[in-house]
């Protein structure tokens, strides 16, 4: 009798007969308060809707339970049985207050429960939210800590190329002084420069260039070595001719680089900072500046 109880009562409240009966069967017909439980828990489920059919052997919910074999009960066991029985089955039917209290019970409790559940999805999705926001954060320090090791790696790139420089500047200029001093030497005779500045004064003379050797001459480099930074913060170099001119560099980068189809750029020089025009692109590498090495980075326009 409970379970048609509980059938009716949700029944009665508005349920379909399928979430009814499902709902019974499910709780194992606990109560009308489990029933409710299970279905503000189950009410997005898909096959709510779809007609409930029993497991073989099990009416809405009711569990079979294997019963132990009983003895043939006495004359006054069956009599006092009989007698429980029929209290059982004379019940006094709900009234029409009694009904509309249980249902506002039952709807109150819903929507307890259901504020529940958003109050937990809630709080889920602030959850997610705040690692979304976490991995964010992790995410944009990792960039700037590569892209600061990026930045001094050129920067470091950049003074070791000009330390070689002016080490292969300062080579030339010894061998320059070295030249000299032996060509003093020959067309004084073979006498040490030195013996021959303390003997005689040093006069100024009016002869001919000859005599004193020809001007220190600038080594001419006929390549470059450019490293061009890309947009990815990857790294390409190679070497080109001194007299090439700048889109030379252009055309490498955009052959062998990962960019999409169609992506406009530009190069710069970041120390000191400048960026090349398009008129830039026509020069040689020798007249901007960027020989015998250079670093420059690809900037988007």
């Amino acid at each position: 009798m409970s379970e048609q109880t509980t059938l009716e009562s949700l029944l009665e409240m508005g349920f379909e007969r399928n979430r009814a009966e499902r709902a019974v069967a499910s709780t194992g017909n606990q109560g009308i308060g489990e029933a409710m439980d299970w279905l503000v828990e189950h009410e997005n489920d898909p096959e709510m809707d779809e007609p409930y059919v029993p497991p073989e052997g099990n009416i809405l919910g009711e569990k079979a339970v294997s019963q132990p074999p009983r003895e043939e009960p006495t004359l006054a066991e069956t009599a006092e049985g009989t007698a429980d029985d029929s209290e059982q089955n004379v019940k006094r039917p709900m009234t029409e207050e009694e009904k509309l209290e249980q249902v506002k019970r039952l709807e109150e409790l819903m929507r307890v429960k259901q504020a529940e559940r958003r109050q937990r999805e809630r709080e889920e999705e602030l959850e997610r939210e705040k690692q979304r926001r976490k991995q964010g954060q992790e995410l944009q320090q990792i960039r700037q800590k590569l892209q600061e090791s990026d930045m001094k790696k050129l920067a470091e790139d950049r003074r070791r190329e000009k330390m070689e420089d002016k080490l292969a500047r300062q080579r030339v200029k010894e061998k320059i002084a070295r030249d000299r001093e032996e060509r003093a030497q020959k067309f004084r005779g073979g006498e040490p420069s030195s013996t021959a500045a303390s003997s005689q004064p040093a006069q100024p003379s009016l002869s001919s260039p000859s005599s004193h050797g020809p001007p220190p001459t600038k080594k001419e480099y006929d390549e470059s070595r450019i490293q061009v930074r890309l947009l990815d913060g990857s790294t390409i170099s190679t070497v080109f001719k001194a007299r090439e001119p700048l889109a030379a560099v252009r055309v490498y980068v955009k052959m062998n680089s990962s960019m999409p189809e169609g992506q406009d750029f530009t190069l710069l020089s970041p120390y000191p900072r400048h960026v090349y025009t398009e008129l830039d692109m026509e020069k040689p590498l020798k007249d901007l500046g960027l020989v015998p090495s250079a670093a420059l980075v690809v900037a988007k326009k």
